[in-house]
């Protein structure tokens, strides 16, 4: 997932989408914005756009995707709701459910999208497995606020977790729930979340996995790596159930060292805990659980440990492939002058596009706007709806994974040229 900011470049045509990667790391989105002329009055800084308006969601209906206002404590009450993203097999059930929760981002928890976890519930769902994605109050369109609990890891989790319970007993309400068939899974604070919830002998749950589970603490003088180690251990001494954790060598959020203490702590306080440490994962393992790829990584272990404790691995269900968008010969996907409507800046950027790793995606439009992404759900689709929104003409695939995929048609009678090109460089800035 991806959360972005605006930043005004030029009193006249050009602004930047400054695209910052998420503790769990989902995606990555870069994108020239191309307005009307605008005064120089104007030259303050735009808001941020919320993720979730930037680039818009379908619903995967291979899957039976539902979004559903989960109701979750506040206090004594069921004051709040919990936006919660749901994909079932077809039929009544009763299903086996596993509940994944999701990380935070740098900044306003209220920006972050919708988490979705296609891959990975993918995975699950063609096992016969119902997955349950809530969003933690305060996150994305859910009610309530988000509690920063500052230095005290322990708390940050038990009170994350305090979401995942209600969310819990929601479910198992359900008919088409197996309510004895419960599995607890998480990424970065999600995986936090889900070890913290551990301690709570929650009916029906069966295990628990941590997918670099743990929250970092961006500046000032909070000792949050031993606070971490602190958490684990409190969580570990409390709980009976199996865990399976997986962290990367290359994860930027917390180092194999760190892992490995977090992962002592937790087993020497009585934690039953299985390590898989899985080595470099792209740029950044710690995404790997929100990636195409990273089904080879987690998925063997995963049925391994499934299986260990009872539950279904088997498939059960044919699920649609992924939507595969042809070849085309139009040209060689690192001929960089091929793309059409680029302007010199587009095409610095179709450079940078070119250095991403699969999967990943490149629009463009005849005013000269530009999308790229790399990784996540649907990159092509968020590519799509990130240029559509600042193109007054239809933006269209150029480039998917390695392959070009763009089919000349009317959209190249200028010749390829932007048209309405003001000589401006739109520019990407880092995160």
């Amino acid at each position: 997932m991806s959360k972005f900011f605006a930043q005004k470049r030029n009193a006249r045509s050009k602004w930047t989408i400054q695209a910052a990667l998420s503790a769990f790391g989902a995606a990555f989105v870069g994108a020239s914005l191309l307005f009307s002329s605008l005064p120089a009055a104007a030259a303050a800084p735009a808001p941020i756009v919320p993720a979730a308006q930037a680039a818009p969601m379908t619903i995967d209906a291979s899957m039976n995707e539902q979004v559903v206002m989960v109701p979750a404590m506040v206090g004594n009450t069921r004051a709040a709701e919990l936006e919660t993203t749901l994909f079932k097999p077809p039929g009544n059930g009763p299903f086996p459910l596993v509940i994944m929760n999701h990380g935070k981002a740098l900044g306003n928890p209220r920006l972050q999208g919708r988490d979705r976890f296609v891959f990975l519930s993918r995975e699950f769902v063609k096992r016969g497995y119902a997955v349950a994605i809530p969003m933690r109050k305060g996150f994305s369109q859910s009610t309530g606020e988000y509690v920063d609990r500052g230095c005290d890891m322990t708390a940050h989790g038990q009170t994350q977790a305090d979401d995942l319970q209600s969310a819990l007993e929601y479910f198992r309400a359900q008919p088409w729930v197996d309510k004895n068939s419960i599995v607890l899974a998480g990424q970065s604070y999600g995986g936090l979340t889900a070890l913290a919830a551990g301690t709570r002998g929650l009916p029906g749950v069966k295990a628990l996995i941590n997918f670099a589970g743990g929250l970092r603490v961006h500046g000032g003088d909070c000792a949050w790596q031993s606070s971490l180690i602190k958490a684990f251990s409190e969580y570990g001494s409390h709980t009976s159930l199996p865990s399976l954790w997986f962290y990367g060598e290359n994860d930027n959020h917390f180092s194999p060292e760190l892992a490995s203490r977090m992962y002592n702590a937790y087993q020497q306080a009585g934690g039953r805990a299985r390590l898989i440490a899985f080595g470099p994962f792209k740029s950044d393992a710690h995404g790997m659980s929100g990636s195409r790829d990273g089904v080879r990584i987690w998925w063997p272990e995963t049925e391994r440990f499934l299986k260990e404790i009872g539950m279904p691995t088997d498939e059960m269900y044919a699920l649609a492939d992924d939507n595969r968008i042809p070849k085309t010969d139009y040209a060689a996907i690192d001929n960089i002058e091929a793309v059409p409507f680029l302007r010199d800046g587009g095409r610095e950027q179709y450079k940078v596009f070119l250095s991403k790793s699969a999967p990943r995606a490149f629009a463009v439009s005849p005013t000269g706007a530009w999308s790229w992404a790399e990784d996540g759900d649907d990159p092509a689709e968020q590519v799509l709806a990130t240029c559509q929104k600042n193109s007054s003409q239809p933006c269209k695939l150029y480039a998917v994974d390695n392959n070009v995929v763009w089919a000349p048609d009317t959209m190249t009678a200028s010749g390829g040229k932007p048209a309405n090109a003001s000589g401006v460089t739109p520019k990407l800035t880092g995160p």
